[in-house]
């Protein structure tokens, strides 16, 4: 960690014919965690990465992997991801009809619980399982496709879940993902997140992968 505040480079916008050294692009330059989507094609209208690949990301990095589950019964599948290699697992308050069985099942696997919320899914949703979550993820755009709009109305959620947080004097991670970039970030951060993902404003950088965190971490020092 290079400060109280994290960048985790979303690897699905990474080119995948030289992910080695995407990976090793985005150590050099300072990221803090590897986002990693799960997309299965039913809860999102995308298919992405599996437990093979997240365990090749594994063996290609010692940076903590931040494995977000965009997928139907993600309990199916905690235990293939946590033998892969994740370090939290985060799940969607929208496929989880037991969510404080499936965020417990997470702990138990060793991995840091994560529990996220769409944009159009009020902040209320997981304001019951607060106590249990490792990490509360803000998704501030659709998921399903990197490059998207940010959507500004996703800011007083962060904010009403960052006093949440707070009241609980809870230490968990509070994440933000979708069109984050040096322009949108600052709102998030201003709302009080401490995580912030992003995809085309690392990968898609025209000054490459280094510069892009750069932007990134530049808004973060003031």
């Amino acid at each position: 960690m290079t400060s109280s505040y994290l960048i985790a480079p979303s690897i699905v916008a990474a080119d995948f014919l030289h992910l080695e050294e995407q990976i090793a692009l985005c150590e050099q330059a300072g990221a803090d965690w590897l986002h990693v989507d799960v997309m299965d094609g039913h809860y999102v209208p995308n298919i992405t990465l599996g437990p093979f690949l997240v365990e090749t990301i594994r063996r290609a990095t010692s940076l903590p992997l931040d494995v977000h589950l965009m997928i139907e019964q993600p309990e199916r599948y905690l235990e293939a991801f946590t033998r892969a290699g994740a370090s939290t697992l985060t799940v969607h308050v929208e496929t989880c009809p037991h969510l404080h069985r499936t965020l417990q099942q997470i702990k138990d696997l060793g991995c840091q619980a994560g529990v996220t919320l769409n944009p159009g899914t009020p902040a209320s949703a997981i304001e019951p399982v607060l106590h249990l979550a490792d990490l509360v993820l803000v998704m501030s755009v659709n998921p399903g496709f990197s490059g998207q709009a940010f959507l500004p109305e996703v800011v007083p959620k962060v904010a009403r879940l960052r006093a949440a947080l707070d009241s609980l004097d809870s230490p968990a991670y509070l994440e933000v993902d979708g069109g984050i970039s040096a322009e949108t970030l600052p709102h998030m951060l201003d709302a009080g997140a401490n995580v912030f993902v992003a995809a085309s404003a690392i990968f898609h950088h025209p000054q490459g992968v280094a510069a892009g965190i750069q932007a990134l971490r530049e808004k973060l020092l003031g």
